[in-house]
C-alpha cells in the first residue's frame, strides 16, 4: 500500500485531509500491540550507529569518507533516537545536542562540547587539534554505547512507544526542519524524511494490523499523509528555500492528527500527566498542546480556581511592597503586553532598575526566570521580587496583619487555603498560580498554521520560513513556544551570548555580565536567557537592556552577526553564524511574521 501511494503521488494525488474516522468494533478489540519488532528496529539501528562511529574513527577528519560515515552515523542514530533518547534523555541529548560547553549544576565544572553536532562542526569546518577531535569521537561513541546497551533492558510498552514517538515528532518540527540538529551540514530535511520513514516502519510492525481492522480509513489516511510529507520534502531539498509553513500546515499536522487517532484506536494507552505535552492535542500548535503542570513547581501543581483568584488580586495590590507604591502590575501591565514598554522601569526609590521588564505571557513554559535565568520557576521568581531591596523590599509575613484587615482578603484566603492564617509560601504560590494562567496560543500564526483560517500574507509566510530556516531564529527560539526551553524534554532553558550593545548606535558592548555573575565562568560572560518571541510585537523595547525600540533594529543586529559582527571582542559568542546576509525584503518579512505572534490575554484590572 505504501509503495502504491508513493507511485500515485507522481500523478498528483491531492492532499488527504485528516477527518474523524469511526472505529469498527470487532473481535480485534482484545488484541494487544506487540512492539517486539519495533524495539528490535531501534536496537539494530543503535548498533549500526555505533559501528559507523567505529568506521568514522578509522579515517582522518579531512578524508572524504569522514562525511560519508558521519551521515551514516546520523542516519542510524535518527532511526534509533525515539526510544534510545526516551530511555536516557540526558545521554540522548548529549549525543545530539548543541556544540556548546556544558556547565554541570552539581559541581559547576565546565565540560567541553561533544556529540554529533560537535563532530559535524569538526568535519565540515575543520579542526585545530587532532587529539581533541579524537576525544570528541571517543566520548560520543561511549555515550552511544550506553544507549545501545540500554535499549534491550527496557521492554518497549505501548505507553513508552507513544510517548517516544510524540517526542520524535516534536523533534522534527522544532529541531529537524529548523537546522538545529545539523547547523553546519544542513542535513535536517533529509533526516526528517528518515524520521518519518522510521515512524512508518515501527507502526507497520506493531499497530498497523490492529488499526487496519478497527479503522481501515484511518490506516489508509495515515499511510497517505506520511507518504505525502516525505514526497513534499523531495530529493536534495534546499535548506534556505524549503517551505516549512506549507510543510507543517498541510503535511506534518495531518500526520500528528492521524497519530492521535491511531493512539485512540489502538486502545492501549494509559493517560499520563507528568510530561510536557497534552497528548490529546491534535497538533503542537493548539492552545492546549502543552501541559502546564509539567512546568509548574512540584509544590504548586493543580492550583484551585480560588487560589488563582487570590493570586490575581494580590498581583494588582501595591500593599505588597514595603513602601506601598509597587505591585506586580507596576512592571507587568496587562495593557502593555504584560511588560511595561519602557527601557528600564523604576525601583522603589525612583531609580532605574537593572534590566528591561520581560513579558509574563507564557512565562510558565520557561524553565528559568529573569534575564540571567537565576530562578528555576515562578515561585522562586516571585519570592525574589519580594526580597529584592529595589522592588518590594519586603518579606511576605511583614504585611500579613495589615492586609488581612481587608474583608475580601480574609474571604479569599479562607476559600483558597481553608483558613485566614497567611503562610509565606501560600502567598507566593497564589501569585505564581495566577501568572501561570497568562498564556496565549491563539495568535494569527496559530490559527493559520492549524488551518482554521487562511489569512496569512505571502510576506508573513516568507517571514516564518526565514525564522525557521535561513535566519536560524528557531535554533534558539524553538517552535512552537518560540522561547529557549529545549524540546522535546523541556527540562532546561538555553542561554546565549549574543553581544548586545550598550546603546542603539552599536558602538559599545553592554557591560552587564548576565549569568556570569552567578556562574563566575568566563565562557558565560554576557550570557542571557533566550526569551519568548510570542507577543514581541507589543512588548518593545527589546533585549535585556531595552536597547532597541523596534523589531527592525533587532533583526538588523542579528543580520550583522550579533556583537562580533559589530566589532566586539566576544570569543564565546554562541550565535551559530557570522552574518545572515538577509535582504531588506527578508528582514521586513521576519518582522511581519513576528507581528503575527500577538495573542495577549485580556483581563479586567482592579
Amino acid at each position: 500500500m505504501f509503495k502504491k501511494i508513493c507511485y500515485l503521488l507522481v500523478f498528483g494525488v491531492a492532499l488527504v485531509s485528516c477527518k474523524d474516522v469511526s472505529i469498527t468494533t470487532t473481535e480485534t478489540l482484545d488484541k494487544v500491540p506487540d512492539f517486539t519488532k519495533a524495539q528490535d528496529y531501534y536496537y539494530s539501528n543503535m548498533v549500526l550507529a555505533v559501528n559507523y562511529m567505529d568506521s568514522l574513527m578509522m579515517v582522518k577528519v579531512d578524508d572524504p569518507l569522514a562525511k560519508q560515515y558521519f551521515k551514516e552515523v546520523r542516519t542510524a542514530f535518527k532511526k534509533a533516537e525515539p526510544y534510545a533518547s526516551y530511555l536516557k534523555p540526558e545521554v540522548g541529548h548529549r549525543v545530539n545536542g548543541p556544540a556548546l560547553p556544558v556547565l554541570t549544576e552539581d559541581t559547576q565544572k565546565v565540560l567541553a562540547p561533544i556529540g554529533l553536532q560537535k563532530i559535524e562542526e569538526s568535519i565540515y569546518s575543520g579542526i585545530d587539534d587532532e587529539k581533541t577531535y579524537e576525544r570528541e569521537l571517543e566520548l560520543t561513541k561511549g555515550l552511544m554505547v550506553v544507549l545501545r546497551n540500554y535499549i534491550p533492558k527496557r521492554t518497549l510498552t505501548s505507553q513508552r512507544f507513544f510517548i517516544s514517538i510524540h517526542q520524535q515528532l516534536m523533534r522534527i518540527v522544532s529541531l529537524g526542519i529548523t537546522g538545529f540538529d545539523t547547523p553546519v551540514s544542513q542535513l535536517g530535511l533529509e533526516e526528517t524524511k528518515i524520521s518519518l520513514n522510521s515512524l512508518f516502519n515501527v507502526y507497520s510492525t506493531s499497530l498497523a494490523h490492529i488499526v487496519k481492522e478497527r479503522a481501515p480509513e484511518l490506516n489508509e489516511d495515515f499511510e497517505k499523509t506520511v507518504s505525502l510529507a516525505i514526497n513534499f520534502i523531495g530529493d536534495n531539498p534546499n535548506f534556505e528555500t524549503f517551505d516549512r509553513y506549507i510543510f507543517i500546515r498541510d503535511y506534518f499536522n495531518p500526520i500528528t492528527r492521524n497519530w492521535l487517532a491511531i493512539r485512540k484506536a489502538s486502545s492501549s494507552w494509559e493517560p499520563v500527566d507528568n510530561f510536557p505535552f497534552n497528548f490529546d492535542a491534535p497538533t503542537f500548535f493548539e492552545s492546549n498542546s502543552f501541559n502546564p503542570n509539567f512546568f509548574i513547581s512540584n509544590t504548586n501543581k493543580n492550583p484551585t480556581q480560588q487560589q488563582i483568584d487570590l493570586g490575581k488580586q494580590l498581583f494588582f495590590d501595591k500593599n505588597l511592597s514595603k513602601n506601598k507604591d509597587m505591585a506586580c502590575v507596576t512592571c507587568h501591565n496587562s495593557n502593555k503586553g504584560w511588560a511595561d514598554n519602557v527601557v528600564l522601569n523604576k525601583d522603589n526609590e525612583g531609580k532605574d532598575l537593572d534590566r528591561n521588564t520581560p513579558t509574563l505571557i507564557n512565562a510558565t513554559f520557561q524553565q528559568s526566570q529573569f534575564w540571567d535565568g537565576r530562578s528555576p520557576d515562578l515561585i522562586a521568581q516571585v519570592s525574589a521580587v519580594f526580597t529584592n531591596e529595589k522592588e518590594f523590599a519586603s518579606s511576605v509575613h511583614k504585611f500579613s496583619n495589615e492586609i488581612m484587615i481587608n474583608d475580601s482578603y480574609r474571604l479569599l484566603f479562607k476559600e483558597a487555603y481553608g483558613d485566614i492564617s497567611i503562610k509565606n509560601i501560600d502567598m507566593v504560590k497564589a501569585i505564581s498560580s495566577y501568572i501561570a494562567t497568562l498564556n496565549g496560543f491563539d495568535s494569527k500564526f496559530d490559527k493559520n498554521i492549524r488551518a482554521e483560517v487562511n489569512s496569512y500574507t505571502e510576506e508573513e509566510k516568507l517571514g516564518f520560513n526565514l525564522f525557521t530556516g535561513k535566519a536560524l531564529c528557531a535554533t534558539c527560539h524553538f517552535i512552537p513556544l518560540t522561547n529557549g526551553t529545549v524540546p522535546p524534554f523541556f527540562a532546561e532553558h538555553e542561554k546565549e551570548i549574543i553581544g548586545v550593545p550598550a546603546n542603539a548606535n552599536n558602538k559599545q558592548l553592554d557591560e552587564d555580565v548576565g549569568f556570569y555573575a552567578i556562574s563566575k565562568k568566563d565562557l558565560q560572560k554576557g550570557m542571557f536567557k533566550t526569551p519568548t518571541v510570542r507577543n514581541v510585537g507589543v512588548t518593545a523595547p527589546y533585549m535585556h537592556n531595552g536597547v532597541y525600540n523596534t523589531l527592525e533594529e533587532v533583526v538588523n543586529f542579528y543580520n550583522l552577526g550579533g556583537g562580533i559582527g559589530l566589532g566586539f571582542d566576544l570569543p564565546h559568542q554562541t550565535l551559530p553564524f557570522d552574518q545572515l546576509d538577509l535582504t531588506s525584503i527578508e528582514e521586513n518579512a521576519l518582522v511581519a511574521f513576528m507581528n503575527t505572534l500577538t495573542d495577549v490575554p485580556k483581563i479586567t484590572n482592579y
